[in-house]
């Protein structure tokens, strides 16, 4: 696929994952974790202008200057920005203007695109249809939380089916202890935090071939163990009741059912489907209930091949440290992923909403413990 053709496809793609929201949906932001959808696509524009087009497009003129304060996430190297928290104060610019921003963008990339651009841009235009790639996920996530909180329960859309997965049969695999190499090899695009190749030792472990269901999960919580202290880490033990947490995220008990949101709407809980929307803590305890653990990153990335991922991103027993060699490149684009790495755990393999190219053994997803409004899941290891 041509540059010019990847570069379409990624751009459409992300309008078409809003395509059936309303107006008023693409400015909510419930919490600090959501971006307002409106959002998501003014940031995703604005990486294109500032990093390929204004450095390397001569005669390039900015759609709007102030945009560069409206849609910078955390660049410090670009300059000042909008804080996090107040994206959902934005109802300027309007989403017809965000709309009218990313054709005046995209435009001027096709005019740029013209002409074969050097391998410095080429390496530089793989990060930004990557970077957008990642936000697509997140737009499913935040979509979801946002029409998921609201009193009605709408859907996203009601004829939405999520990608078919079959988790296989039940059964712990064992792996022998060793030295193994991870983290990303051979050609193609990868993070920076895939980076390097390097042994690990590993001792010897097993893993489930399949992740924790909600039938698994619904007897953790019919045994009491959201209001028992023994299986959580002080911290989780805090967050469960600071928060009043009682069950997943988007489960609700409704005339004694179970019930759970989904982006087709509310439904009634599928049991033998993959839990999904816990926290660390969540994942831990039931780990520590069942008399396991989860597998640390490396575990998971050694053991991959052996078992079906991709219905939701797995914790892990791993904070998210460098490897070996790790370096950040020079700039804004080295702020990139090596600024996040303390006080997180890595997840690993994917999600109904993670793009093709993502979902590699390599790739090292990661989030602050509390959190549950992404795709993810629990997979055990002892």
């Amino acid at each position: 696929m041509s540059i010019v053709d990847r570069y379409i496809k990624v751009r459409q793609h992300s309008e078409q994952i809003c395509g059936p929201l309303q107006t008023e949906d693409y400015v909510v932001q419930p919490i600090v974790d959501v971006s307002p959808p409106k959002w998501h696509l003014g940031h995703t524009t604005w990486f294109f202008e500032t990093f390929i087009l204004k450095p390397n497009f001569m005669g390039y003129r900015e759609f709007d200057p102030d945009y560069n304060y409206v849609f910078n996430s955390y660049y410090e190297t670009v300059g000042a920005r909008v804080i996090r928290t107040d994206r959902g104060n934005l109802s300027r610019p309007t989403v017809a203007d965000v709309y009218r921003y990313r054709e005046y963008v995209d435009n001027a990339m096709m005019e740029f695109l013209c002409h074969e651009p050097s391998a410095e841009v080429k390496e530089l235009l793989e990060l930004g249809f990557n970077h957008e790639e990642q936000h697509q996920e997140l737009l499913y996530y935040d979509i979801k939380y946002i029409l998921g909180h609201n009193p009605l329960f709408p859907s996203y859309d009601k004829d939405y089916r999520a990608p078919k997965f079959e988790q296989g049969e039940a059964r712990m695999i064992s792996i022998d202890e060793g030295v193994y190499e991870v983290g990303h090899t051979g050609g193609g695009f990868c993070f920076d935090n895939e980076l390097n190749l390097h042994k690990v030792y590993v001792n010897a472990f097993e893993v489930s071939s399949t992740m924790v269901s909600n039938a698994e999960y619904l007897e953790f919580i019919n045994a009491g163990t959201y209001h028992d202290f023994r299986y959580w880490h002080a911290e989780g033990w805090d967050w469960v009741n600071t928060n009043k947490i009682e069950a997943p995220l988007y489960w609700h008990l409704i005339d004694g059912e179970w019930h759970h949101y989904t982006l087709a709407g509310l439904q009634l809980l599928k049991l033998d489907e993959p839990v999904g929307h816990v926290s660390y803590y969540e994942a831990y305890a039931y780990a520590m209930w069942k008399g396991m653990r989860l597998p640390t990153e490396f575990e998971w990335e050694v053991a991959a091949t052996r078992f079906n991922w991709g219905k939701a991103w797995e914790w892990t027993e791993s904070a998210y440290l460098p490897y070996p060699g790790f370096t950040k490149a020079p700039g804004a684009i080295g702020e990139y992923n090596g600024k996040f790495m303390v006080s997180q755990k890595v997840l690993r393999g994917g999600s109904d909403a993670t793009p093709p190219g993502h979902s590699r053994i390599t790739y090292r997803n990661f989030f602050h413990p509390n959190l549950r409004w992404l795709f993810n899941g629990i997979r055990l290891a002892r």
